[in-house]
């Protein structure tokens, strides 16, 4: 057996950002040789962050790229870390090819590579493309076929990318018969709920397929509707979990590995192997150091706890709101503050996400707003300490209905866009991003007025179903004084019981209530999970138990507000299918569930 120490550098990229994600890289490679190891390695497109989309098919970009990649491997050795191996994910192409018709422009490569002494020596691209979910790489990536094996130290490490080892066939299977001791997995992998127990799973079995241990680096941070988790892991041979990074942070996993030595007779060059999917992948082998290095005391393995299931998901909400905002170069945020569950939630997560000092609440009042709405909303803002100031809307709604003759629904919706021309206003005064407040349950169900609380540059909650959203408020009400690095440290509750407690309502008209036209919502989340994440058909909810003449009402609902929600700001992922990248509908069709 052979030792290795290797750093998983789990960090936050930004797409576009080429000199900022070089100096990312250089600054953790610098970490990981202050800690000693004999190996780094970065997440999937590290040097461009990831998902770029088209992007990928601009000559520009790629070209930049590449030359960023070779700027960085020259850094690297002027700033005395040419002899650390470092393993990136970058945007690249072929050196020759001949464009075919169905193939992207450009023949972009979604591409892993080695930097090692001021150059690029190794280069190799993803083989599995996905095509499903939030993934469109096939359109925009061409597939990569080379297998690089890198004697370090007297082991032999395989490289693969993200699908590959979601897939079977490949360079999973290749490195086994390659004979690796360790298979390094470059990631950017999505969070959805419940999904780190997938992946880690997932690496087990295919650690235990390949012979080797298998080493899997995630990135994270927030990236439009995306918010990636992290949660690196290192695993055995035979499975077992040897090393863990923390979620939703950047963290240098650094790990001490017994690996097998490599076998002698393998040596540099190329062999064509079965991928055993219907293609060939060329195992390109490369020493970098034939020798082991000399015994050493090992270092504890740091092997973290995963964050429970309401946790996580806060987490995601925080990081993929923080990300958004900071990212697209705004300093603070604004939102409409009802006194009601939903904005109290979202003020909360944005507290959380910018501290409470750049987070900015409007007090809307109308001739339909219940006492408490006013009152529970300053006592928010009293306990978190963020910004506000009331602004009533009686006056301005008088003015337009002295002018329009509205009723019903309309005149409803009246009162909402009129407050939502109050927080745009704002945002463009003070230069604030506005936050809107909709959850998935009103989305789904078209209850949410266009232009009016749809209105707004990103939704926190926007993928949350309405019973998640008092999950969240009781869970983040349980935290205070919680030492959690997602989380404001409040000194008390920052959402008011009340709030929690009250019956939820728009107060567009008088005594109006949730109940008054929707079901229950521990009735209607489940039925809106299986209609719109699970696709099932209107027999196939029946079955499933639903009462059929609500389930004929909620597709109606659902099919008819699909216009709503192409207007919708984004907001981050937190479920398998969230309504954005994720599911794809018409507007116009004539189809309905019979």
């Amino acid at each position: 057996m052979a030792q290795l120490r290797i750093a998983l550098a789990q960090v936050n990229p930004t797409v576009g950002d080429l000199d900022g994600n070089a100096d990312l890289i250089v600054d953790w490679a610098a970490r990981a040789a202050g800690a000693g190891a004999h190996l780094v390695a970065f997440p999937e497109m590290m040097l461009t962050g990831y998902p770029v989309e088209d992007l990928a098919l601009r000559a520009s970009f790629v070209e930049a790229s590449r030359r960023a990649l070779e700027r960085v491997a020259a850094r690297l050795a002027a700033e005395g870390l040419g002899d650390l191996p470092v393993v990136t994910g970058h945007l690249d192409r072929p050196p020759v090819g001949l464009v075919r018709a169905g193939q992207p422009s450009g023949l972009p490569l979604n591409a892993a590579a080695w930097l090692h002494g001021g150059e690029v020596l190794v280069r190799t691209a993803k083989h599995h493309l996905p095509n499903y979910g939030v993934f469109d790489e096939y359109r925009v990536f061409v597939r990569g076929d080379r297998l690089p094996v890198v004697r370090v130290h007297g082991v032999d490490v395989a490289t693969a990318i993200c699908e590959d080892l979601w897939q079977d066939g490949g360079p999973v299977s290749v490195a086994g018969e390659a004979g690796a001791g360790l298979l390094l997995v470059l990631n950017a992998s999505p969070y959805e709920r419940n999904k780190d127990d997938v992946r880690l799973d997932l690496c087990s079995a295919r650690a235990r397929e390949a012979g080797c241990a298998l080493a899997y680096v995630n990135t994270v941070g927030g990236q439009d509707e995306l918010v990636f988790d992290g949660d690196s892991v290192i695993v055995g041979a035979d499975g077992s979990l040897l090393a863990r990074a923390p979620q939703f942070v950047e963290h240098l996993l650094v790990a001490d590995l017994a690996l097998p030595a490599a076998d002698p007779a393998a040596g540099p060059g190329r062999t064509p192997a079965d991928a055993r999917d219907g293609t060939t992948i060329t195992i390109d082998r490369l020493a970098l150091s034939a020798d082991p290095v000399p015994a050493y005391p090992v270092a504890p393995q740091t092997v973290a706890e995963p964050l429970d299931d309401l946790a996580e998901i806060y987490a995601a909400l925080v990081l993929g709101t923080r990300d958004y905002v900071r990212k697209n170069g705004f300093r603070s945020v604004i939102l409409g503050l009802s006194g009601g569950i939903d904005s109290a939630l979202v003020a909360t997560i944005a507290s959380d996400a910018l501290g409470p000092e750049n987070v900015h609440a409007v007090l809307l009042p109308s001739r339909y707003s219940s006492e408490g709405s006013v009152t529970d909303a300053e006592e928010l803002v009293k306990r978190q300490g963020i910004g506000s100031r009331i602004v009533p809307i009686a006056g301005m709604v008088e003015a337009f209905e002295a002018e329009l003759d509205l009723h019903g629904l309309a005149a409803e919706n009246l009162q909402a866009r009129i407050r939502a021309n109050v927080w745009m206003g704002l945002s463009n005064e003070h230069g604030h991003l506005v936050l809107t407040g909709g959850n998935k349950s009103e989305l789904a169900t078209g209850y949410s007025t266009l232009y009016g609380d749809s209105a707004g540059g990103f939704g926190p909650i926007k993928d949350v179903f309405k019973t998640t959203v008092w999950d969240l408020a009781r869970w983040r009400n349980t935290q205070a004084g919680v030492d959690l690095p997602f989380l404001h440290p409040f000194a008390q509750e920052p959402i008011p019981q009340v709030i929690i407690d009250k019956e939820p309502s728009a107060e567009l008209r008088p005594g109006q209530r949730d109940s008054d036209s929707l079901p229950d919502y521990a009735v209607l989340d489940p039925l809106l999970a299986d209609y719109v994440e699970h696709d099932l058909g209107r027999d196939a909810l029946v079955a499933a138990g639903h009462d059929p003449a609500l389930v004929d009402r909620v597709i109606r609902l659902v099919d008819l507000a699909e216009y709503k929600r192409r207007q919708y700001p984004p907001g981050p992922k937190i479920t398998p299918k969230n309504f954005g990248r994720d599911r794809r509908l018409p507007i116009t069709t004539r189809w309905r569930e019979q």
